[in-house]
């Protein structure tokens, strides 16, 4: 069984290359994000700078442990409108309207980095903005509590406070995590839960924060492909996620200059 492993300030550095790349990833892919545009061209963009910069995506042929899924078949997780995540990138033209989540890692000297953005195409719904930022807010409130001596639950609670309040649904079935050498290490952190509760953040633990948000039920039902997550009553779903590191001077965001 893995163990939550600390980083050393070193190590740090070397994650926010990785996280860098990524964030170079997911600004490219929103600037592409018109309507006509694919998925899937927007995968070979990331492809490219993955590439580009010397390191490797480490979502493409990605299996969770102890699953019998078959490999993750791209290199960035596209998600349209009902899909929370792990949406497989297509040649359907992207149209007005649409809110995309794109999910993005690599790793690079042997550490990983980690980080989605979610945005609109075109002009939608005042429904839409909303859930769109208030994910965002649920992030940047998390990422306050990411203090030493705090808990993984006041995280989780920071998000589900604040996401419930504004009318909108906490997905369970889905976590952040920890990261360093591999993509998913311990701990789990949820985004709901109890203030107060779990584990001790410690300083130079690193974790990947990412609300799911939802416009309705926060039920998920996988489809046949056995990746792409929707909401069960095909709301809409927003996604953001930052890697951060927890130090004695508060929490640095790796995927973010």
């Amino acid at each position: 069984m893995l163990q939550i492993t600390l980083k050393t300030p070193a190590e740090i550095n070397k994650m926010r290359k990785a996280n860098m790349i990524v964030y170079e990833v997911l600004q490219a892919v929103k600037e592409m994000g018109v309507a006509g545009v694919t998925t899937a061209e927007m995968d070979a963009k990331a492809t490219e700078i993955i590439q580009k910069a010397g390191a490797v995506p480490t979502f493409l042929n990605y299996v969770p442990a102890g699953s019998r899924v078959r490999p993750f078949p791209a290199t960035i997780c596209a998600s349209k409108n009902e899909v929370i995540v792990h949406g497989i990138p297509d040649k359907v033209p992207l149209k007005d309207g649409d809110i995309v989540s794109i999910d993005c890692g690599c790793k690079i000297d042997d550490f990983c980095g980690d980080s989605a953005i979610t945005f609109a195409i075109g002009k939608v719904s005042s429904l839409a903005e909303r859930l769109m930022k208030t994910t965002e807010l649920c992030l940047t409130s998390a990422i306050a509590q990411c203090l030493v001596g705090n808990r993984i639950g006041d995280i989780s609670n920071a998000i589900q406070t604040l996401a419930e309040k504004a009318g909108f649904g906490v997905v369970r079935d889905f976590v952040g995590h920890g990261i360093g050498h591999i993509m998913h290490e311990p701990p789990h952190v949820p985004n709901y839960g109890r203030a107060g509760q779990g584990r001790i953040l410690r300083e130079g633990l690193v974790i990947a924060i990412e609300p799911m948000i939802t416009q309705g039920t926060y039920v998920v039902e996988v489809l046949h492909d056995g990746w792409t997550a929707v909401t069960k009553d095909r709301q809409l779903a927003a996604h953001f996620e930052h890697s951060i590191a927890i130090t004695k001077n508060g929490p640095i965001i790796l995927s973010h200059p």
